[in-house]
């Protein structure tokens, strides 16, 4: 297990993102036993003038203009680094030397930055943990020097057409300058193993502490008193890029017996779509998170309908040991990560399978079916994941 380093993240996610973040509770993790310093990415330009309203921006420029420290200490082992400076947005500029010169530009003013910190904190030797900063993070291991380098992969960022452009040749690039790649899937892993020969699954985590909360509510939240059981459930951001909106369709039409209800907010496919007029379906909106848990224990069996492509086959749904640490039967649509999750979720390889393992999921749950769903999921801490992310560094390190 790693203890005593001092470790370098950087990432895609900034430390006050509004949502659940890996790489956080990773660095939560990390900061148990070692010093951890978690970079957010400076402002870039486009966002500096286009969102100049919002508080993240404004916070920000008030750090860039000197007004207030870009240093945070959150914790006795943890500080939070937002950069000084404003990175020009590169993006729309073309493979080539112009794009590499601002790039590498970009780079060396945020090493510069990390560099000054890491000296004011008394950091040594540092370990480099870089979630998915391809851009950014490109050329930040010849910058620092770290003791040694991590590179972690979580998402397929390259189907989304902003990682594409450039991604598609310099993530594997990146990928290769490291020591070692750490993926929560092993098609994540797969991707980039022709590229590094230590590329590793190390499994995800998931947070259990709103699970052991001796406080939670067990009452039926207001708006699902009045909705008829049994209850198909899901949680999370409804998205079309990740959701299958006519699987859900299809589901509400031939299961009118069933209620169907989505707990999150909406982007406009959904809220646009056919489902707003089925009467078994009930759209509940965002829920604190600190709520969430109450409707999950209110659900018959929950569900992940998500969409198969490019950018969810690689995935590791993090809602689903959420699902499976409440003991919930579980259907999913199938992908080769969902595999993971074989014996103790009801895989989908089309819509009337779908709605054949809804039933199936109803008759036959038990104590004994919730019990092993629950010890199966609870194996999944961010501790158990960090472990595997040391074994890898000391396979690399035994070489």
């Amino acid at each position: 297990m790693f203890n005593n380093r001092d470790f370098v993240i950087v990432g895609i996610q900034p430390w006050d993102i509004g949502i659940g973040s890996n790489c956080k509770n990773i660095a939560l993790e990390l900061s148990k036993h070692n010093r951890v310093l978690y970079v957010n990415q400076p402002l870039d330009r486009i966002t500096q003038i286009r969102q100049r309203k919002s508080p993240e921006v404004m916070k920000r420029a008030s750090i860039i203009r000197g007004e207030v420290t870009g240093l945070e200490q959150l914790d006795k082992n943890l500080w939070t680094l937002y950069p000084s400076f404003v990175a020009e947005s590169i993006n729309k500029l073309p493979r080539g030397l112009i794009y590499n010169f601002f790039n590498k530009r970009n780079n060396q003013l945020f090493a510069k930055e990390i560099k000054r910190t890491i000296e004011e904190i008394g950091f040594k030797d540092i370990v480099l943990f870089n979630d998915s900063l391809m851009f950014l993070g490109f050329y930040l291991k010849e910058l620092l020097s770290p003791a040694v380098s991590i590179y972690y992969i979580r998402d397929n960022l390259i189907s989304q057409r902003y990682f594409k452009k450039h991604g598609a040749y310099m993530e594997p690039q990146l990928a290769s300058k490291y020591d070692v790649v750490v993926s929560n899937s092993d098609y994540l892993a797969k991707y980039l193993a022709p590229f590094n020969k230590h590329a590793y699954m190390t499994g995800q985590g998931c947070d259990f502490t709103l699970f052991d909360s001796s406080d939670k509510d067990l009452s039926t939240p207001d708006d699902l008193k009045s909705i008829r059981k049994p209850i198909i459930g899901y949680v999370g951001f409804l998205t079309s890029m990740r959701l299958d909106i006519k699987l859900l369709e299809y589901l509400a039409t031939n299961k009118p017996e069933y209620s169907f209800v989505l707990v999150g907010p909406e982007d406009d496919d959904f809220k646009s779509s056919q489902l707003h007029y089925c009467k078994n379906v009930y759209f509940l909106g965002a829920k604190p998170e600190r709520e969430l848990l109450n409707y999950l224990r209110h659900f018959d069996v929950c569900i992940n309908p998500q969409l198969v492509n490019e950018m969810t086959i690689g995935n590791y749904p993090r809602k689903i040991d959420e699902y499976l640490a409440l003991g919930k039967p579980t259907v999913a649509t199938y992908t080769e990560t969902m595999d993971f999750f074989k014996d103790h979720v009801y895989l989908s390889n089309d819509f009337k399978n779908f709605e054949h393992n809804i039933d199936q999921a109803l008759l036959e749950d038990s104590d004994h079916k919730r019990s092993a769903r629950i010890s199966f999921a609870r194996k999944h801490t961010w501790e158990n994941s960090v472990n595997e992310i040391s074994n890898a560094v000391n396979k690399f390190s035994l070489e």
